[in-house]
C-alpha cells in the first residue's frame, strides 16, 4: 500500500515536471501564431519593457497621458483672395510704372506747349494798323508819352520811357510815310520807312535837332496831328538779324531819317515832372542801348491771311 502510493505520488510528479517543461520550451519556427508581449500585473512603474508596435503588429492606443503622434504640417490652402492682395508686389509696380510714365508725358505736354506759344509768339508779324508797345531791350522800359511838355528845348510834347506795363500812354500806331501805298494789314520788312502815331495823343514820334534835357543827345518828341506830318516824322526800320519781315519780339532799330540818330533810351531818369521815367532820346551810333522790341498790343492781321 505504501509503494503503490510513492508510485503514484511519483507519476504525479513526473507529469507536473512534463508540463512545466513543456511550458517553458522554445517555439518551433513552424509556429505561426504570434508572439504577444504580456506584462504581469503590477504598477506602471515596474512593467516589463514593452515591444514597439511595428515589432508586434499592434496598434497601440495612447493613454491620456502620452502625446499624440505628431503630423506633418501641411501648407494651408490658399485661400479665395482678390488679385490685387494675392499679387500686391506687381500691382504696386504696375502703379509706379504707370506714374512715371503720367509725369513723363506731363512734362512733355508742358514744354511742346512753351515751345508753341513762343514759336507762335514770335511768328506773329507786325502789320500797318498795328497798335502796339515798344519795349527798351536793356533796360524793359516801354516807349512812353503823355501830354507834358519839354520845359527845355523845343517845348514839344515829351517823349520817355515808362517803367510799368500797363499804362495806356504807351501804345503807339504803326502807320507807313506820307504819300505810300501800302494798306492796313501789310507786312513790314527791314529798310521800310514807318510812322508810329501816340494812340492817347495822336501826335507823332518826332525828332530834329534840339538837344535832349539830361544827357545833350538828339532830343525825341511827339509833334502834329492826324492830319499834320512830316519828314520829321519818319523812321527807318531796321532788323537786327535775318529776319526780312518785322515781328514780334524781334530785336529792332529805328533810325531817324532826318538826323540819322537811332532811338535811345538809358537808366538817366527824371525826378521832377516825370519822376521814375527814364529819359529817351537819339543818339547817332549804334549802341546796346537803343535795341527794341515789339511786346504788347493788337495785332492787324496780314492781308489776305484767314
Amino acid at each position: 500500500m505504501h509503494t503503490h502510493r510513492s508510485t503514484h505520488t511519483f507519476k504525479l510528479n513526473i507529469k507536473v515536471v512534463h508540463r512545466r517543461v513543456k511550458a517553458r520550451a522554445p517555439r518551433s519556427d513552424l509556429d505561426t501564431e504570434p508572439r504577444r508581449a504580456v506584462a504581469p500585473p503590477g504598477p506602471e512603474t515596474l512593467s516589463r519593457r514593452k515591444l514597439h508596435p511595428s515589432h508586434t503588429g499592434q496598434v497601440l492606443n495612447p493613454g491620456p497621458n502620452r502625446a499624440a503622434h505628431k503630423q506633418p504640417s501641411r501648407p494651408a490652402p490658399r485661400q479665395n483672395l482678390p488679385f490685387y492682395q494675392q499679387n500686391w508686389f506687381l500691382v504696386l509696380l504696375l502703379v509706379m510704372a504707370l506714374s512715371c510714365f503720367a509725369l513723363a508725358a506731363f512734362v512733355f505736354l508742358s514744354l511742346e506747349f512753351e515751345s508753341s506759344a513762343a514759336a507762335t509768339s514770335e511768328g506773329v508779324e507786325v502789320t500797318y494798323g498795328t497798335v502796339l508797345k515798344l519795349m527798351h531791350e536793356k533796360t524793359n522800359f516801354r516807349l512812353h508819352s503823355h501830354d507834358v511838355p519839354y520845359g527845355s528845348g523845343s517845348g514839344q510834347q515829351s517823349v520817355t520811357g515808362f517803367p510799368l506795363v500797363d499804362d495806356s500812354n504807351s501804345y503807339w500806331i504803326v502807320k507807313p510815310e506820307l504819300g505810300s501805298s501800302a494798306k492796313q494789314g501789310d507786312t513790314i520788312g527791314s529798310g521800310t520807312i514807318i510812322r508810329l502815331q501816340h494812340m492817347r495823343t495822336r501826335r507823332w514820334l518826332h525828332s530834329h535837332l534840339h538837344l535832349s534835357p539830361i544827357s545833350g543827345n538828339l532830343e525825341v518828341s511827339c509833334f502834329g496831328e492826324d492830319a499834320v506830318s512830316d519828314a520829321g516824322d519818319y523812321w527807318r526800320l531796321l532788323i537786327e538779324g535775318t529776319g526780312k519781315a518785322w515781328k514780334q519780339d524781334q530785336r529792332i532799330r529805328l533810325q531817324h531819317v532826318d538826323t540819322g540818330g537811332y532811338l535811345h533810351s538809358h537808366d538817366k531818369k527824371y525826378s521832377r515832372t516825370a519822376g521814375g521815367q527814364q529819359e529817351v532820346c537819339g543818339v547817332r551810333e549804334k549802341r546796346a542801348d537803343n535795341v527794341w522790341m515789339a511786346a504788347e498790343g493788337v495785332y492787324i492781321p496780314v492781308n489776305g491771311s484767314k
